[in-house]
């Protein structure tokens, strides 16, 4: 039995811990209570936790301190959906009870766990009892009452699982809409997931290796690897002749919120950068703060890619040496850095996804739209990066999602701007709540007139039942049409056309003046004309507007006002 767990063991464990729930994410996805298509539990936290075991795969932490910062860092900025930012909240309190530790034992790992709680528990404005965080507190109690007895991690680790599944098998109870539903906490199942997997390491169970068809390989095929794999395009060399020895530590955090794979080396007059990032000339520009550009080399990871599948040679720019560019060599792609835009005091963020609806936020002054929402929620990083492109000083975000907003809420504190979320959890309320802006207010001002304009909004929404399923006595099966109004299930039905005059008939109830219905990618123009016309039919002195959202897994979203 471990009574003890090095740096080493750590990492396994948490390695063995991020494969173990991404094989069960869809059963953990089959627990979310709505059976809608949408970025579900099991993937937040598979996603979520991948981050940390993709950092830890490049490094060799020998104490149990950098394993546990390495993984907290990596899921603060790789956190998706609620659930994924409740893990990272628990992992990150886990990091700072292992501060300054080289191994750890069972107390411990015990105290280490009750930190995680009290992390997540300090982040959640009001906390629900029958979730992830009642069964993380409760395993946590367990493994402190058996560190106790027996201060071994492992015995430590059975006894908060045995009781984390205890608590889990309650959470039916503890929860009226898990009740009503019949299911347990699917947020709490991954975690557990998780714990289990981190014990199977433990009791040197052999660590599977996962692939999209679900086998394995002995070495890399670069054929198999596309485009999606490569997470950002250029990778950038260039050095900076400097004065003196300014500090690097905000630069390096700019550079980190663009890309990854950063490596600065600093001299006595100058520094040399190496960065994958998507915008090098934004990278540059920035450098420039610090000194003169003197030379810079970039290449297209990309293309590198596609000669590697090929068979083809291929040159790396980590093979540029410092003597060539001493030698005043640039490679074909170096970039010039593009003049600095005047900074301004306000600047906006709208997460969403269609073609249309992001052209809408831009036409209403949107500097960035980050594609995403249902079937997948942005991660916090994503989000930083929008908000570090964003030419001003103070940013307000929209993650128009509910399952959004935890994961914009953690930017705060990773950057220097001052960022304000606005909690809109529909397309609809970020549209109101951007045509409230006015620019010559303070910021306070702005933020409350937001606020304001996005709760005089209702928001409904058709969509298809991705599973079968039962919630409040409605019997939903796979394919059927819900609609969706607040958020709560209005309606299921074999037919949209049925659940539309269902909805046209709220928005008479309401009086509704205005009255917006965007139609997703897979409707046809002349058929959403068709069918919001059951809305002008009840309301003639309303203003209807059927506008292209382009967005996929919803039909239509429609807002009255």
């Amino acid at each position: 039995m471990h009574d003890t767990i090095t740096g080493a063991v750590f990492k396994e464990m948490l390695l063995f811990g991020a494969v173990s729930v991404t094989a069960a994410k869809q059963s953990v996805n089959d627990l979310n209570v709505f059976p809608v298509p949408d970025g579900d539990t099991g993937t937040n936290m598979s996603l979520t936790i991948q981050t940390a075991a993709t950092e830890l795969k490049k490094k060799e932490p020998k104490t149990v301190e950098e394993v546990s910062s390495i993984a907290a860092n990596a899921m603060l900025r790789g956190a998706r959906g609620n659930s994924g930012v409740i893990l990272s909240l628990l992992f990150r309190g886990v990091s700072k009870s292992f501060k300054g530790l080289y191994e750890a034992d069972g107390c411990m790992f015990a105290a280490a766990l009750q930190e995680g709680v009290a992390a997540a528990y300090n982040a959640v404005m009001k906390p629900a009892e029958g979730t992830i965080l009642t069964v993380s507190r409760l395993a946590a109690d367990a493994a402190m009452h058996a560190a106790e007895e027996n201060n071994s991690v492992e015995y430590v680790l059975e006894h908060a699982i045995r009781q984390g599944e205890e608590t889990l098998k309650e959470t039916v109870n503890m929860n009226p809409v898990l009740k009503r539903a019949g299911v347990v906490d699917a947020g709490g199942k991954g975690f557990l997931i998780i714990l289990n997997g981190m014990l199977s390491s433990l009791r040197g169970e052999k660590l599977p290796e996962l692939s999209e068809n679900g086998e394995t390989r002995d070495k890399a095929d670069f054929a198999q690897v596309g485009d999606e794999d490569i997470t950002f395009t250029f990778d950038t060399v260039f050095i900076v002749r400097t004065k003196g020895n300014p500090n690097l530590q905000p630069y390096r955090e700019y550079l980190n919120s663009i890309g990854d794979s950063i490596v600065i080396s600093e001299g006595d007059d100058m520094f040399k950068v190496h960065v994958h990032t998507d915008i090098p000339g934004d990278a540059l520009n920035a450098a420039q703060q610090y000194g003169i550009l003197e030379v810079a080399k970039v290449e297209n990871m990309r293309i590198q890619q596609e000669d590697m599948a090929a068979g083809r040679k291929t040159i790396s720019a980590d093979e540029l040496e410092d003597d060539d560019m001493a030698d005043g060599y640039v490679g074909s792609a170096g970039v010039a850095p593009a003049e600095p835009e005047e900074r301004k005091p306000y600047g906006f963020i709208a997460v969403c996804a269609g073609d249309g609806l992001a052209a809408v936020f831009r036409d209403m002054g949107v500097d960035g739209v980050i594609s995403g929402g249902q079937t997948m929620n942005p991660s916090t990083e994503s989000i930083l990066k929008e908000i570090e492109r964003a030419n001003a000083d103070t940013v307000f975000v929209l993650p128009n999602n509910k399952n959004i907003i935890m994961a914009a809420q953690q930017c705060v504190g990773l950057t220097n701007k001052n960022i304000v979320v606005i909690p809109t959890t529909t397309v609809p309320q970020g549209i109101s709540a951007m045509m409230a802006v006015d620019l010559d207010g303070d910021a306070a001002s702005i933020e409350a007139a937001m606020l304001d304009a996005a709760q005089h909004v209702t928001t409904a929404q058709i969509t298809y039942a991705a599973r079968d399923s039962e919630f409040d006595g409605a019997e939903i099966h796979e394919g059927d049409f819900l609609a969706l109004l607040g958020g709560k299930l209005f309606g299921v039905d074999k037919s949209i056309s049925v659940l539309l005059e269902k909805l046209s008939d709220v928005a008479k109830e309401q009086n509704a003046e205005f009255i917006n219905v965007f139609y997703g990618e897979d409707v046809d123009p002349a058929e959403a004309e068709h069918d919001a016309s059951c809305f002008s039919d009840k309301l003639p002195s309303a203003e209807v507007s059927v506008l292209s959202g382009g967005q996929p897994v919803y039909y239509y979203i429609i807002s009255f006002e």
